[in-house]
């Protein structure tokens, strides 16, 4: 009893309060009403394609609409071969077929939030890996319709995650807000990284933990990441993502209240 009631506690305190908190922060942000009143217009956040001729990766997110961003943001992928006059914008949505391409502008506002950069390839390295992510986009197993799940996914960042997991020279792991990203099919799933760097056991998507050079030291329950990055130093807080422990925020970061 002891043990249930120490468990309990330690899941109020690291996952349940600060979610609520976050909820009670969003709560006072202005929203649209719906998805038609929404703002889906490119935000600027990205350059012009033409603006530099290097081939781009690009893993974008924003806080998603209705009360699922106090706790969640959407996350998608922008690719730009070189010398190409536009971008190629693909995420995965709950309607018609789940797996979308340019359904949107490559930096749209998503439910009227502002987009923002989780990380950058450019250049030879974006082109050494760009038919790897297109290989990865391809292979996504649940890219049928009816094959999205909100909670605990297979929902948009279960997408996501997907194609940086295929890819791991992308060496990118999407913001602790991103709620489905840990989703894995099955009961009990252990994975790890080729070199052994990050390794992640998952219960359903609904608990699990995950360690190692790019995930830091990571609690997961129900959708909800708590932990400390230990890469870049920062905590991971159920809601409002990452909390930097000294300023080191990259431009893509700053200004944003969760990631």
């Amino acid at each position: 009893m002891r043990f249930f009631k120490r468990t309990l506690l330690f899941i109020t305190l690291v996952f349940i309060l600060p979610a609520f908190a976050s909820l009670a922060w969003w709560t006072m942000q202005d929203r649209p009403g719906s998805w038609r009143s929404a703002d889906w217009s490119a935000s600027g956040v990205l350059p012009h394609a033409t603006d530099d001729p290097r081939a781009a990766i690009y893993v974008m997110a924003a806080r998603t609409g209705g009360m699922k961003g106090a706790l969640s943001v959407h996350s998608w992928l922008v690719l730009k071969r070189a010398r190409a006059s536009s971008y190629d914008r693909y995420d995965k949505v709950g309607w018609g077929n789940p797996v979308r391409r340019n359904a949107y502008p490559a930096d749209g506002r998503w439910y009227s939030n502002t987009p923002y950069v989780v990380a950058a390839i450019t250049g030879e390295e974006a082109e050494r890996l760009m038919p790897q992510v297109e290989a990865a986009i391809a292979s996504y197993p649940f890219s049928q319709r009816g094959d999205y799940g909100i909670w605990p996914g297979p929902n948009s960042n279960s997408f996501t995650a997907h194609v940086l997991r295929s890819v791991p020279d992308l060496d990118i792991a999407l913001p602790p807000t991103a709620v489905g990203r840990d989703y894995r099919p099955g009961l009990f799933v252990f994975d790890h990284t080729p070199d052994w760097s990050d390794v992640h056991v998952s219960l359903g998507g609904l608990a699990g933990i995950a360690a190692g050079l790019r995930s830091g030291v990571e609690l997961h329950f129900l959708g909800l990441v708590a932990g400390l990055d230990l890469r870049r130093p920062a905590l991971k807080v159920p809601g409002f993502g990452r909390v930097e422990l000294w300023p080191s925020a990259t431009a893509g970061e700053k200004g944003q209240p969760a990631t």
